[in-house]
């Protein structure tokens, strides 16, 4: 009996294909998909690749969220998310009403502090608790920008708007993650921060790469670059621009272009050896430690799994390290051991991703398709193994 729902990945592009009264080799052939990849996947055989789901989305002309049942409504009314997300909707509403005459902002100096607290509590992990005071801090930043103004007023609220993003995109609202996106940079140019304006194109390029449209995604990479070519050279530029290059990899790796993946790594490495560990700059947690994590998530994305979990050996996560990046990372290492057939290792990162940050775990759909996988491979894994799954579909 599964322990997730139903309503697997596989069930609902079923489902979205019979709608459009499509076949299984229509699909196939209208997303470059192979058949039995396809087939395979709708039956639940395999789990869905970020790769498939992007080119089945586009085959039929829906959001990769769609395909991958995000938001995973059920999960967030049990975690009492849900009833967060409309708050955090409406603060990004008000943003050119002017100074609210209710609201009495504190200093510049503690709402920068707020700011950079909410940063790290969500690379923590503790999308809950941020989620429940984000929506407050930019409606009080937002009057104290436009009453007092000044640049880091502005930056600060840019940052809020970031963290905004951050928790829409972890908990699968896409259309509101980029709300959250066209505010930060809005502030950000009234702050006239070149540097925030190139990682305000990187994280509008990760929009685009799990919708699956590289070539819009490239171009915002090259838009991000230049962006921060008007920046004053130092150790920031250089760590943006790293970064640009490491979700450029990921972004040509998933699109199956594994020369240009490769060259924007290597850029990535020769810029980390220069800037070293740099993991509180802009909270990328960009270094080293970074690329190579990154190295193995390309190696998956072009299918080469052998490869991905041989670089996952050598991949030494820092005590310094965000949890929510370790997590991310546990769960890339999982997926290709899954597809490799080390299902036992495979799970025991899986409760390495939950250890490291549970909340943001628990809504990653990498998570949820590796555990399908795992579970479809019909082996028989521990007691807690079926204890994941209720986790991860609490309300079923």
């Amino acid at each position: 009996m599964h322990a997730l729902p139903h309503d697997h990945t596989g069930a609902r592009m079923k489902r979205l294909r019979l709608e459009r009264h499509l076949t299984q080799r229509a699909v196939a052939d209208l997303s470059g998909v192979p058949y039995s990849t396809y087939t395979k996947t709708e039956q639940g055989v395999i789990a869905a690749t970020p790769h498939v789901a992007a080119a089945v989305a586009r085959a039929l002309r829906v959001s990769v969220a769609t395909i991958m049942g995000q938001p995973y409504v059920d999960e967030l009314r049990v975690d009492e998310l849900d009833v967060l997300i409309r708050p955090i909707r409406e603060s990004l509403d008000v943003y050119d009403l002017g100074a609210d005459p209710d609201i009495t902002p504190r200093s510049l100096d503690i709402l920068h502090r707020e700011a950079e607290k909410l940063c790290a509590d969500v690379r923590a992990g503790e999308i809950k608790a941020v989620a429940s005071r984000v929506a407050g801090l930019i409606q009080e930043t937002t009057t104290a920008a436009h009453s007092v103004g000044g640049r880091e007023l502005w930056l600060t609220l840019a940052s809020f708007y970031r963290t905004a993003y951050d928790v829409a995109a972890k908990l699968g609202y896409p259309d509101l993650s980029t709300i959250a996106l066209a505010r930060m940079d809005w502030a950000a140019q009234r702050g006239s921060d070149a540097v925030l304006g190139g990682m305000y194109q990187y994280l509008r390029a990760l929009t685009y790469l799990r919708e699956g449209q590289y070539r819009t995604g490239r171009r915002l990479v090259t838009r991000g670059l230049a962006t921060l070519g008007q920046a004053d050279d130092g150790h920031e530029r250089q760590v943006v621009t790293g970064q640009l290059h490491l979700g450029a990899a990921v972004m040509a790796g998933r699109a199956h272009e594994g020369d240009r993946a490769h060259e924007h790594l290597a850029e990535a490495e020769r810029i980390a050896n220069d800037t070293g560990e740099a993991v509180q700059v802009h909270w990328l947690a960009f270094g080293p430690t970074n690329v190579k994590a990154h190295r193995v998530s390309v190696l998956a994305e072009l299918d080469e799994y052998g490869e991905a979990v041989e670089e996952a050996d050598g991949v030494v996560i820092p005590d310094e390290w965000p949890r929510s990046r370790a997590s991310h990372h546990y769960a890339e290492v999982a997926r290709a051991q899954m597809w490799t057939g080390k299902l036992d290792a495979a799970f025991h990162s899986l409760l390495d991703a939950r250890r490291a940050a549970p909340q943001q775990a628990r809504y990653h759909p990498t998570v949820r398709e590796t555990y399908a996988g795992l579970e479809a491979a019909h082996r028989q894994l521990p007691h807690s193994f079926l204890s994941y799954g209720s986790w991860l579909g609490a309300s079923h």
